[in-house]
């Protein structure tokens, strides 16, 4: 996992239109990067659309949010449409990026355990440099937390 402090990993990959989108282009930038599990679950949609609705106030403070998770761009392009988000999911299909950033984590639901995606968001300062990592996120208030640790 990255820790605080050092470069952020590699991120490059497409969003829910097929665009590249590459995390060294936002260099400058305050960048919000939140993994989450599934595309129109419950606690993913809580999630989004708190970053949707704060997305003002996150821009305010000239920061950018990136989505991420495994699902496929039509997933996201319909998640995205159906909730209004304003923001990029990024399509990590075959897990790398999930692997790089350590959100690909061995975890309990419902009684079960197997690999998946940890709910975890990360701050990256304008320098590329990971400023405050959240792992794994409570999702009420969260975006909350994300706005106060940017400066």
């Amino acid at each position: 996992m990255p820790e605080v402090g050092k470069s952020a990993p590699s991120l490059k990959l497409e969003n829910q239109d097929g665009v590249l989108v590459d995390l060294s282009k936002l260099a400058g930038k305050w960048v919000v990067v939140y993994f989450y599990p599934k595309d129109s679950t419950p606690g993913c949609t809580t999630e989004a659309c708190d970053f949707r609705d704060n997305f003002a106030r996150l821009g305010s403070k000239g920061a950018v949010v990136l989505g991420v998770s495994k699902d496929s761009a039509k997933s996201h392009a319909k998640f995205r449409e159906k909730q209004g988000l304003p923001f990029d999911l990024l399509v990590d299909a075959d897990g790398a990026v999930c692997e790089a950033w350590g959100v690909w984590r061995m975890k309990k639901f419902m009684g079960r355990e197997g690999m998946g995606i940890v709910r975890s968001t990360f701050l990256v300062d304008p320098t590329g440099r990971i400023a405050r990592i959240w792992s794994p996120v409570s999702v009420k208030g969260h975006v909350q937390e994300v706005l106060d640790a940017i400066a």
